[in-house]
């Protein structure tokens, strides 16, 4: 079955805004050279990012940019063709476009996911066909969740088999980066209820991407809904299990998911950090009751900025520290050492601390900016606002309360059920 084109964005979506695509470096892909990539990258996204969200203008040349570059292959290893990074160097990535755009990255979640996932497991024909359309340039996508099911996490999509191939019926939702990749990964069941795993081009007949994604934060990332009408699907893109349920990786790379969301609150709070000096220096005003002349000789307005600095940096020392432990986890299922489930156990943990207490730093960071800016800092026109909705979006993936339970009794009570099920961390 030949492959099909990439997707094109819907005419209705005007490109206006246009972001600089990264300068291809071709393959064979050179580490060095993509992880150089990404500050030209994040330049672009820069430019004209308050207009993409004032107008929900859907950054597709973000992601031409990420192809050209070869981002995507990051975490392929040398020995399967790729640049062999690591998770490190990913969230090093994510921090950077996250500091210019959060979106981007987050739209990127399910790919890096994907990745992160299919060189830990067997070289299967089904993996390493996955393994070349990542080397190929090419974005993956797709969704799990269902709305209006009696619980999170419950699949109703049905792959039931027509002949020689099946047909693919459903609807999902929190379809994160779907618009923009040419691949999706969706969860369904198949005829016996038994969890499977489809991955079929995203132009693909029957399937259809909607922009209805109507949270207040991460607007542009397309987080809404998959609709998937009869969708024809050949027998070599079903992984006849669950991506969830492939042992010690799937526990690792549910930790990875979640790091993701917090390397993408990282960038943010340097994001805010920056506008805010930027108010500061061009349109602040020192405070009524102050003697200095300017906002930036302003005792206070210094105080606030110094603070938020310094909850920049912490932020970040965590999300980096905790990607290492991550990664030496992945080193440890690759080596099957002996010690595996421990050292996958600890990512988990650290992740799950990380996110905890990022989730406050940062939060309070996105209120703070305004102590420093004032009233005027919440113009519309200025969009300031959007770095709070944005984290407030992001941390309200997981109940936080639940995860500071789970950590809370593997410290007093040695439980580790949740980080086993892969599901909470």
């Amino acid at each position: 079955m030949a492959e099909e084109s990439i997707v094109e964005a819907p005419d209705s979506v005007a490109r206006t805004g246009a972001i600089p695509a990264a300068s291809s470096t071709h393959g064979p892909w050179v580490r060095e050279r993509i992880l150089a990539s990404v500050v030209e990258q994040a330049h672009g996204l820069q430019q004209g990012v308050r207009e993409r969200e004032r107008e929900r203008i859907l950054p597709y040349e973000a992601f031409d940019a990420v192809r050209s570059s070869g981002l995507g292959t990051l975490l392929v290893p040398v020995a399967y063709g790729g640049p062999g990074g690591s998770l490190e160097d990913v969230t090093q990535a994510i921090l950077t476009l996250a500091a210019a755009d959060s979106n981007v990255p987050h739209a990127l979640r399910l790919h890096f996911n994907v990745s992160a996932l299919w060189r830990l497991l067997p070289p299967t024909p089904f993996i390493q066909r996955q393994v070349e359309r990542i080397l190929a340039g090419k974005l993956f996508g797709g969704a799990s969740t269902e709305q209006g099911t009696a619980k999170p996490g419950l699949v109703t999509t049905q792959l039931r088999r027509e002949g020689e191939h099946y047909r693919l019926q459903g609807r999902k939702f929190y379809s994160t980066g779907t618009a923009y990749a040419d691949y999706a990964s969706i969860s369904a069941v198949d005829a016996d209820e038994k969890p499977v795993t489809v991955i079929v081009p995203v132009q693909r007949e029957g399937l259809e991407v909607v922009d209805d994604w109507d949270g207040f934060g991460q607007r542009l990332t397309a987080s809404g809904s998959l609709l998937l009408n009869d969708v024809r699907v050949e027998e070599a893109e079903v992984l006849h299990e669950s991506t969830l349920n492939l042992g010690l990786a799937s526990r690792h790379v549910s930790a990875w998911r979640q790091l993701i969301l917090v390397a993408t609150a990282a960038g943010i709070v340097r994001a805010l950090v920056r506008e805010t000096q930027d108010y500061v220096r061009t349109r602040g005003r020192a405070a009524l009751h102050s003697s200095a002349d300017s906002a930036r000789e302003d005792p206070f307005v210094q105080h606030v900025i110094g603070d938020i600095a310094a909850h920049s940096h912490a932020i970040d020392v965590l999300v980096l520290d905790a990607a290492r432990a991550l990664e030496r986890g992945a080193q440890a299922i690759v080596r099957k050492a002996s010690d595996a489930e421990d050292v996958v156990l600890q990512g988990g943990l650290a992740t799950a601390k990380t996110q905890l207490i990022v989730s406050k730093l940062a939060l309070y960071a996105g209120q703070q900016l305004f102590e420093a800016g004032g009233a005027s800092a919440t113009s519309s026109h200025l969009l300031l606002d959007r770095h709070w909705r944005n984290l407030r979006t992001i941390f309200s993936h997981n109940p936080l309360t639940h995860k500071a339970r789970v950590v809370g009794d593997y410290h007093l009570n040695g439980t580790t059920t949740q980080f086993e099920q892969g599901r909470v961390f």
